[in-house]
């Protein structure tokens, strides 16, 4: 364990002149919380830049007749000669009556063919040999010509996957819901924004309004988005999400200098604002896996719910870390040094800027 003299003599080079209790107390809060947040940013900046892309492998069936399906199968790819060897084994008398078709854009490798099953394929298995090797999750959709689908995601641990006669409506809560739940987790961009919210705001009862004016607006979009009534392309989407969060490290930092602002006087309008683009993020997600034709207010719903969850769950973690920091640091007797609040804002800020720059790039 760091000896705390010498902790002390350390912050001490930084802040010479004695403090008063209450002033350091507050220092002290200040380098647990800073300790704690770039922590958390700098693991944001290491993860891959296109945080918020949701990048399972998925394998799409439309029922044309008792016995013929159109296959559509996507999976990540570096090019179109470096592709991910993972491919779907349908059952032994499956026989294809096309040629396939490929195409690849975006890191994703596109293959559309048409098979034809003896029999059907409901109660048949579909296999995904080396899916554990590749480490990655396929979404399974199943399109009958009734109008009814069945949603499985299969793990790295699951190798097969049975076509069931009909889906129940607890499988897709189950379904829609863990998908929110894992995109929201996934989606480092959103919660760097979140995370910058809960720096910038300390009082209570005004992080509980910010947080849910967020959550009210990004729930807007997802809805209008996923249902068509707004139709806004993806890139510029990311992009401008990837400004947002810029936008909140430098008012972090004016806030902590003293300046006066919309977003120091009233965080919620301007999480609001910010909320409708991370909603369109999140209805580009799920228009990846697409909503059951007969199940869509579900779907659409447990979809939306997860995503809550997810954020939450961010939130009560990111809070527990330094609420048990802050007890440490009192018992530690640890001052923070004068400019250990910068560094949080602005390691956001340079991870947010990184992902601009290569959104636009990429445009």
């Amino acid at each position: 364990m760091i000896n705390t003299r010498i902790v002390l003599a350390w912050a001490r080079m930084f802040h010479p002149q004695p403090l008063s209790r209450s002033a350091a107390g507050a220092l002290r809060v200040r380098l647990v919380g800073a300790l704690v947040l770039t922590l958390l940013a700098t693991l944001a900046a290491a993860l891959p830049a296109r945080a918020d892309e949701f990048r399972p492998a998925y394998l799409q069936l439309v029922q044309i007749d008792a016995e013929s399906w159109d296959v559509l199968w996507k999976v990540p790819a570096i090019d179109e000669s470096t592709v991910l060897k993972l491919s779907p084994v349908f059952p032994a008398d499956t026989a294809r009556v096309e040629q396939i078709r490929s195409t690849y854009a975006l890191g994703t490798a596109v293959q559309r063919w048409r098979i034809r099953v003896p029999g059907g394929l409901a109660g048949q298995s579909i296999q995904f040999p080396g899916l554990a090797a590749q480490r990655i999750d396929v979404l399974v959709r199943v399109v009958r010509s009734d109008g009814s689908e069945q949603l499985d995601r299969l793990l790295p641990t699951e190798l097969a996957i049975q076509v069931s006669e009909s889906p129940g409506t607890f499988e897709v809560v189950r379904t829609y819901t863990v998908l929110g739940i894992e995109h929201i987790l996934i989606g480092i961009d959103h919660l760097l924004f979140v995370l910058a919210l809960l720096i910038l705001v300390t009082d209570t009862r005004r992080l509980i309004a910010t947080v849910t004016a967020f959550t009210l607006a990004h729930s807007l979009t997802l809805v209008a988005a996923t249902l068509g009534w707004l139709r806004i392309p993806g890139p510029p989407v990311e992009a401008t999400i990837a400004l947002s969060i810029i936008f909140l490290a430098v008012e972090i930092i004016h806030v902590r200098q003293g300046r006066a602002s919309l977003t120091a006087q009233r965080p919620w309008l301007v999480a609001f604002a910010f909320g409708l683009l991370h909603g369109l993020g999140f209805a580009g997600a799920l228009a990846e896996v697409g909503l059951p034709q007969t199940s869509i207010p579900t779907a659409l719903l447990c979809f939306n719910l997860g995503v809550e969850i997810g954020q939450l769950l961010f939130i009560g973690v990111i809070l527990a870390l330094i609420a048990a920091g802050r007890a440490l640091a009192r018992r530690a007797g640890l001052r923070a040094p004068i400019w250990a609040w910068k560094v949080p804002p602005y390691l956001i800020g340079s991870v947010a800027s990184f992902w601009l720059i290569e959104r636009i790039a990429a445009w």
